[in-house]
């Protein structure tokens, strides 16, 4: 399995346990098309989450794949999520960073103190 997948699974398993704690529903998309990983149902309604695993400050907003094309580089779109849940490590110490909006057509976004999720409220 490749490291990077591997990454990005811990950080949704982060995500889907962190929003569970707080009281919230989650549910996972069927199809790999979504241009989110998971939907909260909160008070407010049902928010569409994309995560990310950083090591950097420096989120890559960037969704990069491959296919028969080679690869492909994908910016978000306008609307194509809620909020933005970051899983940051570093040496070995993690911390879960939420923006409540969607970052359309940015290469990537800096984690500040004031993103960091602190349990038992969206920061």
């Amino acid at each position: 399995m490749r490291i990077t997948q591997r990454k990005g699974d811990l950080a949704t398993a982060q995500a889907i346990a962190t929003f569970t704690r707080m009281g919230y529903d989650v549910s996972i998309p069927i199809t790999e098309s979504a241009s989110y990983d998971i939907i909260v149902d909160t008070s407010d309604g049902l928010k569409r989450v994309q995560v990310k695993y950083s090591s950097d400050r420096k989120v890559d907003l960037r969704n990069i794949h491959s296919n028969s094309n080679g690869y492909m580089i994908k910016k978000a779109k306008q609307n194509s999520y809620d909020w933005l849940y970051v899983l940051y490590e570093k040496d070995g110490n993690f911390e879960e960073h939420l923006f409540t909006n969607c970052f359309v057509n940015r290469r990537c976004v800096s984690l500040i103190k004031s993103s960091k999720l602190i349990f038992g409220e969206v920061a």
